[in-house]
């Protein structure tokens, strides 16, 4: 795009100043309990009767040429038009992984969900590329289409079209069968001497029915993937494993991390169990990994324990069962519904959820043909499976009255963690007995901040980006006064270590003998990005008597893991919670604020802080993202392209991060891919777990791995982490986006990815600008209607309560 170009699209009306600044954000409003999505009702059906998710999205056409503000003009939309092709699989809320996710995961930013008259459509979850999810996907819930006999089929379980007849099959010789396993030795040797060989080998060679189910298998992991949603539409994250044992009994619990790898023989004999059931042979590390050395054992046991591995559905799981049971792997078998409790309340894990209301786990059961799913569920708490505990609602009843509860089911790894963030935080407040006299230090505009933390153990604190100053004043205030302070945050920032490292021990304090940080005070920014586990291994690790605050921006997306920490610390209102009065300066900061309490104003940008650039299609919005990051925003502005960030509702679709990223590539450092699709220069984002994105430049590979520059710090990416972990990074999700700012942006939306956008994720890609934010706008009205209508999704957790009751047991007399 010219300079003439841009400077007229610069012209156009831009959103005009609202009388004043708008007030901080407060907390977030309670919104009711997620609910299941529709699924097909058939008693017939068993496993087909699974909530359907089409794995498109409505692709409008874009606005019409004159959509000349961020509010827009009505244009003419094009009809609907679905794609069927799913996300391909990519390099991770995070979307961690984007989480996001991988990953978590990012762990990605929720995507655009398809109507749910689109059931049924298939869609490969491993290959092409369709819609808008933040996390990677092509559209949530799309499913690998694994036909045929014998394999991880469709079809209820209990039918006869999953298992091959054995009679059927040709009789070999006993030498004609040695020589063809000889031959598949032979290959397989020769295929493992060329991964070998390879510097970093970014994708398997897997085809058909294995092919499409290892990739739906990696692309989960990754975080490419949302998992299938069921419960809302509030942003995936990746499947996160099992938390690791502590190294020492002094060691705080830690955040969940990747098991080890099983044992050769462990391996082997999972092999040998898939591929009787017809499964991909790839999927045995994976599997042994999940499962633990007996995952043989466990699987021919119970079949259906394949869906512990993460990116495998129900009906995937049922066809294996069928080959390996035969008729007697009906829908009413007692594994397939232990199994399918925890498999729902990950998937709800998956979506932030920390536990589900009994109702609600009680009908997904049933949209799943389980024929009593009362009875499966008693018998999964019987078996201590699941947890379920009853929450009170409301105000303490009078006496004699029954007060009335909700009863949750959850895991027991997101319930002791829930449970041990509460515990913690409660200690922090209640272990403070040295309230100080900071008047001194308490001026400026951390002055209230200051003053509330000189007298309290946990206190909280809100406020835009210009509010980062607060607790940056406390921390040097605290340090003038010689205290030992820490400051965190999720994404690197300067003078500050990241969430991760601090509680890795790569940066910060240290510990102390007993496993605990060696610090007065810690502040931690982006506490909004704080999952509950990730929340609970860093509140164990403060000790008694410090002081602990959590700042944050409660108009961003929340966290990629599971739980809303947060929120339910403000909802619960049993800290002091000083608000920052500090105004976000200038056109971006008057437009911010706007959006966080809904209203998307026209504000004065006589600099051209803000721009719009109206686009007919995604094919014509890359084009313009491609010109204004490349042309027109360096010879404008005078900022770099290396300095401009692109963001995007999604990984998927024409123009969602995997497409801007190749036509940036190519536009920017053109190359063969020699590094498992890397070059040297390359600008790539490692996720090394669900939630975190770390922005990087690749410098050179060899028989180790990936070897990046993450702001002068050096990062090896083992080979085998390549594909899961880094992925170029010129576009990214606004989950990966969170906590970082950029001196310009340029936000695209196209028009299929009018239903991904929410108030939660305007108000964050806007907000990532600090200088110039350019906004490719092709989505008419849905930008006004996402800010105005499309709230944050609800989390079920459990923490609000817990601090209440914990709160409450305190100011009773003894």
């Amino acid at each position: 795009m010219s300079t003439d170009r841009h400077a007229a699209a610069a012209d156009q009306p831009a959103p005009d100043a609202a009388a004043g600044h708008k007030a901080p954000h407060g907390e977030p409003a309670a919104a009711p309990d997620p609910q299941p999505d529709p699924a097909p009702s058939s008693a017939q059906a068993g496993p087909e009767a699974e909530p359907a998710h089409a794995g498109a999205e409505p692709a409008h056409d874009g606005a019409e040429d004159g959509a000349e503000s961020l509010t827009g003009e009505a244009g003419a939309q094009a009809e609907p038009a679905h794609d069927e092709a799913a996300g391909e699989a990519e390099p991770a809320h995070g979307e961690a992984g984007d989480g996001d996710e991988p990953v978590r995961g990012g762990a990605g930013d929720t995507g655009a969900e398809a109507p749910d008259g689109a059931a049924g459509r298939p869609g490969a979850e491993g290959a092409g590329s369709a819609g808008h999810g933040e996390d990677g996907s092509g559209g949530p819930g799309a499913e690998p289409p694994v036909s045929g006999r014998g394999g991880v089929g469709e079809g209820p379980a209990g039918s006869d079209t999953g298992a091959e007849d054995p009679a059927a099959a040709p009789v070999l010789s006993e030498a004609e069968a040695e020589l063809a396993a000889q031959k598949i030795e032979r290959e397989r040797i020769a295929r493992r001497k060329a991964e070998r060989q390879a510097p970093v080998d970014a994708g398997g060679k897997l085809s058909g029915k294995a092919a499409d189910l290892l990739a739906a298998v990696r692309a989960v992991e990754s975080g490419e993937k949302p998992a299938p949603r069921y419960f809302d539409e509030a942003p995936t994250a990746p499947r996160k494993p099992a938390p690791a044992a502590p190294a020492a009994p002094v060691a705080p619990p830690a955040p969940s991390r990747p098991a080890p790898p099983a044992s050769p023989a462990a391996v082997e004999g999972v092999r040998s169990v898939l591929a009787r059931g017809g499964a991909p042979e790839a999927l045995a590390g994976p599997a042994a990994t999940a499962l633990g050395e007996d995952a043989a054992e466990q699987l021919t046991e119970n079949p259906w324990r394949l869906l512990a591995l993460a990116g495998i559905r129900p009906t995937q799981a049922d066809g294996f069962a069928r080959a390996l049971l035969g008729p007697e792997a009906g829908p009413g078998d007692e594994r397939r519904a232990a199994a399918l409790v925890g498999w729902l309340l990950e998937q709800a894990a998956l979506k932030g959820h920390t536990a589900l209301e009994a109702p609600v786990l009680r009908s997904a059961l049933a949209q799943y043909g389980v024929p009593d799913p009362d009875h499966a569920l008693e018998e999964a708490i019987g078996d201590g499976a699941v947890l379920v505990f009853h929450e009170p609602l409301g105000p303490p009843p009078a006496e004699g009255e029954e007060a009335p509860v909700r009863i949750l089911v959850g895991l027991e790894g997101y319930a002791l963690a829930e449970e041990s963030l509460a515990d913690g935080l409660a200690r922090l407040a209640n272990t403070f007995d040295a309230p100080a006299d900071w008047d001194e230090a308490a001026t400026g505009p951390g002055a209230e901040l200051i003053r509330a933390v000189a007298a309290h153990g946990l206190v909280t604190h809100t406020g835009g980006e210009a509010a980062r100053a607060e607790p940056l004043a406390l921390v040097a205030a605290a340090r003038e006064l010689g205290l030992r302070v820490c400051l965190a945050a999720h994404a690197p920032a300067p003078g500050s270590v990241t969430v991760a490292d601090l509680l890795a021990g790569s940066q910060g304090p240290g510990r102390d003998a007993d496993g605990q940080f060696a610090l007065d005070l810690l502040v931690v920014l982006d506490a909004p990005q704080l999952d509950v586990e990730t929340a609970a291994a860093l509140v164990e690790s403060v000790p008694d008597g410090a002081r602990l605050v959590l700042s944050g921006d409660p108009g961003v997306l929340g966290s990629a893991g599971p739980g809303r920490v947060f929120a339910d610390v403000l909802a619960a209102r049993a800290f002091p919670q000083p608000v920052s009065r500090t105004p976000d300066p200038g056109p971006l900061g008057e437009l911010v604020s706007g959006i966080g309490i809904g209203e998307l104003n026209q504000v004065d940008a006589p600099g051209k802080e803000v721009v719009i650039v109206p686009v007919r299609d995604a094919g014509e919005a890359v084009h313009r993202t491609v010109q204004l990051v490349a042309e027109s925003v360096p010879r404008a502005f005078g900022i770099p392209a290396e300095a401009v960030q692109v963001i995007t509702p999604g990984h998927g679709g024409s123009a969602g991060t995997r497409a801007l990223n190749a036509a940036l590539k190519e536009r920017l450092n053109p190359g063969p891919g020699r590094f498992g699709g890397f070059d040297p220069g390359d600008r790539v984002v490692q996720v090394p777990s669900p939630g975190r994105a770390v922005p990087a430049t690749v410098v050179s590979a060899d028989a180790e791995g990936l070897h990046l520059d993450a702001a002068g710090g050096r990062i090896l990416v083992p080979r085998e982490q390549v594909e899961s972990q880094v992925r170029h990074g010129w576009a990214v999700t606004a989950h990966q986006a969170v906590g970082a700012r950029w001196p310009a942006v340029v936000v695209v939306l196209p028009g299929d990815a009018a239903q991904a956008l929410s108030r939660d994720w305007v108000y964050t890609a806007f907000g990532r600008a600090e200088r110039h934010l350019s906004v490719v706008h092709g989505v008419d009205q849905a930008l006004a209607h996402a800010v105005a209508q499309e709230l944050p999704k609800p989390r079920t957790t459990r923490l609000t309560g817990l601090l209440r009751a914990l709160v409450a047991a305190q100011e009773q007399p003894e």
